[in-house]
This record gives C-alpha cells, sequence and structure tokens, in this order.
C-alpha cells in the first residue's frame, strides 16, 4: 500500500478513534444527567409529599397538581399496603406487586426501584416512610417514567451517530489531503531523481523547506550527487589520461621497435655477409635504440609506481648538500657552465633523498640540455615557509602559453622536439614533488631563459605542526 493511503488510514482511524471516544463519553454523561435528573424529580416530590403528610396536613387538590407536574405521580399507602391517594390509575392489584414500598415498610429506610405504573414503561419508583400524627399514611411513592429521557438520550445518540459519521468522513478526505501536501516535495524529490541518469549528475533535488526532514533528505543528497559527480568526472579524467598515456607510450615505443626491427631485418638479409661497416653501424643503432626503450620504460615503470602510491623512505637530509652533489654531476661533460650556490647555513628538510635527487637530476638535465654552449645553469636553495631548490638557466626558454603543459605526459615543448627524450622527466619530477607534499613551478621567458622551483615542506613547519598537534 502506498504511504499516502496509509497516512490517510492511519489518521482517518485515529481521528475516528478519538470522535468515537469523545461520542460515547458526551452520550453516556448526557444519558446519565438525563436519568438522574428524572430519578432527582421523583425522589424530591416523594420527599415533599412525605413532608406534608408528616406534618398532619392532608393533601389538597393544589398540593396535589404541584407535585405532578412534569408526569410526576404520586401514591399513598397505608400499612398494609393499600392505596389511599394516587394521582395515576393503577392495576387492578393496586399495584400490590410493586417491592419498593414493602421495602420501605420493611425497614423504615426510604427506598428506589422501577415499576410499570404509567404504562410507559419503565417508571422510576422513590418511596419514603411516613408516620403521621393521625390517618393511616405508612409510604408515600413519588414516581416518573424513564421514556421522555430515554427519548431524548436516543435523539441524542441519532445527532451523535450521524456528527461522528459525517465527521470520519471528513477525516478520511482531510487525512487524504495532509498526506498528499506532506509528501509533495517526496514526489517532487522522486519525479527528479527519476529523470536522472548517469550521465546527468550535474542536476539537483528540489528543496522546498530547508529546514524540514524531507529538505534535509535532499540536502543531504544534492550533496552525495556533488561528490558523485566530482568522482566520475575525476575517473574520466583518470581514463582520459589513461587513454592519453597509452597512445603516447605505444608512439614512443613503436619508434624505436621500427628502428630496431628495420637494422635487424637487414642483417639477417645482407649487412652481416656482404658488408660489415654497415653491419657494425646497425648494430650500434640497435643498441642505441634499446637503450632508449629502457630509459623510457623505466621511465614508466616510475610514474607508474608514483601513481600507485609507493611509500617514500624519508628522513631528516640538507637540501644544499644534495642539491650542490645533484650540480657536481651535472656539471660532468656538460658544455655550459653549472654553478652551485651555496647557502648561508645548512638547510634541513624531511624527504626521500633518492626521489629528490631525481628530481633535481631531472631539472638539471633538462636545464643544460636547453642551454646553448656558452650559457649557464644556477643551483641554488633557498629558506623561508618551505625549503625549495632552484634551477635556473640562460636557456631558449619556454612560451608561455606551453608553461602549463610542461609537466604534462609525453608533452615537449617545440624547441625540445629535434632533442631526445620522452617527455617524462617533468611529470616524473611533479609526482615525486607531489608525494611529498610539495610542488614544482615554473618561470619562464622566451630567449632569456627558465627557472624551475622544487618546493618542499621544511623542517621548521614540520616542527611547528607537530607542536601544535
Amino acid at each position: 500500500m502506498p504511504i499516502r493511503w496509509r497516512l490517510t488510514l492511519f489518521i482517518a482511524l485515529a481521528i475516528g478513534a478519538i470522535l468515537l471516544i469523545l461520542g460515547m463519553t458526551l452520550y453516556f454523561l448526557l444519558r446519565d444527567a438525563l436519568l438522574s435528573n428524572v430519578e432527582d424529580t421523583a425522589r424530591g416530590r416523594a420527599e415533599s409529599a412525605a413532608r406534608s403528610i408528616r406534618s398532619g396536613e392532608t393533601l389538597k387538590a393544589d398540593d396535589v397538581e404541584e407535585l405532578t407536574l412534569d408526569g410526576v405521580f404520586v401514591i399513598v399507602r397505608d400499612g398494609e399496603g393499600r392505596v389511599l391517594t394516587e394521582t395515576i390509575d393503577l392495576p387492578s392489584e393496586g399495584g400490590a406487586g410493586d417491592p419498593v414500598w414493602r421495602r420501605v415498610l420493611d425497614s423504615g429506610e426510604p427506598a428506589s426501584g422501577t415499576a410499570g405504573f404509567s404504562g410507559e414503561e419503565p417508571d422510576y419508583i422513590y418511596a419514603v416512610p411516613v408516620d403521621p400524627p393521625q390517618g393511616r399514611a405508612r409510604v408515600v411513592e413519588a414516581g416518573k417514567s424513564y421514556e421522555a429521557a430515554l427519548e431524548g438520550v436516543e435523539a441524542v445518540g441519532v445527532v451523535l451517530a450521524a456528527g461522528i459519521g459525517g465527521a470520519f468522513v471528513l477525516s478520511i478526505g482531510g487525512a487524504y489531503l495532509l498526506a498528499r501536501a506532506a509528501l509533495r516535495p517526496v514526489e517532487a524529490v522522486t519525479a527528479a531523481a527519476r529523470e536522472m541518469g548517469e550521465g546527468d549528475l550535474a542536476r539537483r533535488l528540489p528543496v522546498e523547506n530547508p529546514k524540514d526532514e524531507i529538505g534535509s533528505l535532499a540536502t543531504i543528497i544534492n550533496g552525495l550527487l556533488a561528490r558523485l559527480e566530482a568522482a566520475f568526472r575525476r575517473r574520466e579524467e583518470a581514463l582520459s589520461r589513461q587513454r592519453r598515456f597509452a597512445a603516447d607510450a605505444s608512439h614512443e615505443l613503436r619508434t624505436p621497435l621500427t628502428s630496431i626491427s628495420g637494422h635487424a631485418r637487414m642483417l639477417a638479409e645482407w649487412a652481416l655477409a656482404g658488408d660489415k661497416e654497415t653491419a657494425r653501424r646497425s648494430v650500434e643503432a640497435i643498441r642505441r635504440e634499446a637503450a632508449r626503450m629502457r630509459v623510457l620504460v623505466e621511465s614508466l615503470l616510475t610514474l607508474t609506481r608514483g601513481d600507485e602510491g609507493a611509500p617514500l623512505q624519508v628522513g631528516l637530509y640538507d637540501l644544499g648538500a644534495l642539491a650542490k652533489e645533484a650540480a657536481e654531476t651535472a656539471a660532468a661533460g656538460a658544455e655550459v657552465s653549472v654553478e652551485f650556490v651555496p647557502p648561508e647555513h645548512e638547510i634541513l628538510a624531511t624527504f626521500d633523498r633518492e626521489r629528490v635527487l631525481q628530481v633535481a637530476s631531472i631539472l638539471l638535465d633538462n636545464a643544460v640540455k636547453y642551454t646553448p654552449e656558452g650559457g649557464g645553469v644556477t643551483v641554488r636553495v633557498e629558506e623561508d615557509d618551505s625549503v625549495s631548490l632552484v634551477v635556473s638557466d640562460t636557456g631558449v626558454g619556454i612560451p608561455e602559453v606551453q608553461l602549463p603543459l610542461v609537466f604534462e605526459r609525453f608533452y615537449r615543448t617545440d624547441a625540445a622536439r629535434a632533442e631526445e627524450g620522452a617527455g617524462l622527466g617533468l611529470s616524473i619530477a611533479r609526482q615525486i614533488a607531489e608525494a611529498h607534499g610539495g610542488a614544482v613551478t615554473v618561470r619562464s621567458e622566451v630567449g632569456v631563459g627558465s627557472t624551475f622551483k622544487l618546493q618542499l615542506p621544511g623542517q621548521k613547519a614540520d616542527s611547528q605542526t607537530k607542536e601544535q598537534g
């Protein structure tokens, strides 16, 4: 059963039960009040008649008329139960079967009960003992029929039943409208959610009242949709990068494989037997291309390990000493000058020494490679909120539009296309820096040179963080 009908049924039944309880309570209270009024009236007239008889007075016509107002009848009996005075036509036996007056004579105390004197059953009878100074009267009975009161009660019962029935029908309609109004936001949310597809995560559920439960639920679902949208976007970006990476890797591997295959075929077909110089050059070409493939594969493996979150072997090291070592290595055999500017004091930082040394070597290798003969490369270490290794050169520079792309995998600027390399070095450098919680940035001007900066969390900042923790 739908929630709307369940709510309607529950609300209607609850209201119906309340109306029924209130109606029955009112009915029985009114019934008791009307019947009590009959009994009180009969009791009062009996006691009034008894007082008159005890005082020695006889019941006069005016007294009898007053006592019998509102349908009340009065009967006076002697000690044997014979009727002395009556204001109603009694049966032939004079009401001898009425047990009320007998109890009064036996106990000497007032008594009450019911009888059928008036023909409008039942009649309420109240009897009082009397002992007048003269006369034979011993019991005074006053009675009144319940019929009028019961008819009034019945009429009220019919009205109450009709009212309760009508109110119950109205409560069903009101409950249905209330349930529909309460569930309208749910229906809107359901309709919006039904229209959403996997590629439609940018849509959001309507929130009519963010302060109620349904509005709060819709707000939470919208937050979940936002996170899902971001996750799907990241997934698509990752898949796109993977596809691009696979295509670029295939392209980079195809060139040396084609060269190796061609030279091997040439050696197999004629070079080994007929031309030793050509065979020697082919062997050198195969070795050269194999070495190129090895470097490419190692770079790919490095990137893959970084993507998988390979653990870092971190320790506390002097970044200046590492920069000096990388500069000395790059200077050996370089056709440009490589200068290391030593810092004024030891600069400590927590990092994986081998990985950071690899980044420094990549930055220096690029600087040396793209700096013309006679130019220079400078290496220095800086310290502020973080520690930085800075490599500056006087090379060809990088166009501004290409700066955001230099860290992409397999990307090479126009000036680098004639050079060796697969375009993975700066991608590896950025990956290692980000694994340390740092970054690699670049500033460049065409014809002037470039400056690459490796930033790492400093020892001072790290210590403050631990103290605050």
